[in-house]
This record gives structure tokens, C-alpha cells and sequence, in this order.
């Protein structure tokens, strides 16, 4: 299973995150090669992927994993409850009637979907399988963002969005060290 699990983040990684990201888009969640994204649809959609971070890398420091996966959850825990305060600040200086607030409602589908699949699991598994899921998650945040970021219609949450990219590709590329280190 391990190998498998490896094939499939090196797949992934190697070039097929589009094709990827697309067959795995659940319908509440747009797919990544949309020019735009509306101000209700990432509204509704930052809360839920941002407590997921959050969520899953609690369960990630009980867990028995490496060292550098529970610095990595480390790293999500504060840089995804900063993003969930900049969110709710954007929110409070936003122009969309959305009827979101910054924690928002409980997880969306996929993200409940995936938090639970990590709760049944420990040790290697669910390192293996927390790493592929952070990749996931933070193709489809990369997504997201970027597309917002460039195409939103609200001033405020679109600042918001650009100011997270950077931190979103850092993340990104500590996904990628922790994918060349486990597999």
C-alpha cells in the first residue's frame, strides 16, 4: 500500500495536478482551470479548507509520525489560524453579502470527507496519507486563490486573497520536501 500511496504523490507531483485536481473537484467546489471564481463560491469554500489545515494537522501532532511531518502540522496550525483572522478582517471590510462568517459553516462534503479518513488511521498510514492530502488540498487552495486573486469580484476579499498566495506556495514546496523525504 505504501508504494502504491508513493507512485500516486509522485504522479501527482510530476505533472498530472490538473487532470488530478479536476477528476477530484467535488460539484461545491470549482474546478482549477476556471477563469473565475465567485465572491459567494470562495466565500463559502476558505472557511472550510482552512479548518481542514487546521483539523487535520491537530490530528497530525497526536499522531505517531516523523519529526518533520509534526513540524510541517506545526507550521499549518499557525499559518492557517493566521490566514482564518486576515480572512474574517477581509470579510469585515468586504462589500459581499455572502452569509459567511470567517469560521464558517461545518466542513464542506470533501473536507469532512478527508478529515475523516485520517481519523481511522496512524502511523505510517496516516502519514502517507496526510501528505497526499495536504497536496491535494493545497492544489486546490492554490487554485482557488490564485484564480480569486486575479478575477475576484470583492476588493477586499481579492487583497486578501494575493497577500495569502505566498504563504500558500511556501506551503506547497513543504509539501514537496516532505513527499522527496517519504517516499
Amino acid at each position: 500500500m505504501k508504494t502504491h500511496l508513493t507512485l500516486a504523490m509522485v504522479a501527482l507531483l510530476a505533472g498530472a495536478p490538473a487532470a488530478f485536481a479536476q477528476s477530484t473537484a467535488p460539484a461545491d467546489i470549482p474546478v482549477v482551470d476556471e477563469t473565475r471564481i465567485d465572491t459567494e463560491t470562495f466565500s463559502r469554500t476558505v472557511p472550510s479548507a482552512n479548518r481542514f489545515e487546521i483539523e487535520s494537522s491537530k490530528l497530525a501532532e497526536q499522531k505517531n509520525v516523523a519529526a518533520d511531518v509534526k513540524d510541517f502540522a506545526a507550521l499549518m496550525i499557525r499559518d492557517h489560524t493566521k490566514a482564518g483572522e486576515d480572512f474574517k478582517a477581509a470579510l469585515e471590510q468586504s462589500q459581499t453579502t455572502a452569509s459567511v462568517t470567517a469560521s464558517g459553516p461545518a466542513l464542506l462534503p470533501k473536507d469532512q470527507a478527508m478529515l475523516d479518513q485520517l481519523k481511522k488511521l496512524d502511523g505510517d498510514e496516516f502519514q502517507a496519507k496526510y501528505i497526499l492530502l495536504q497536496t491535494e488540498a493545497h492544489k486546490q487552495a492554490l487554485a482557488l486563490f490564485s484564480t480569486y486573486a486575479q478575477s475576484g469580484e470583492d476588493p477586499a476579499l481579492k487583497e486578501f486573497a494575493k497577500k495569502t498566495l505566498a504563504t500558500l506556495r511556501m506551503h506547497e514546496k513543504h509539501i514537496k520536501d516532505l513527499v522527496a523525504a517519504h517516499s
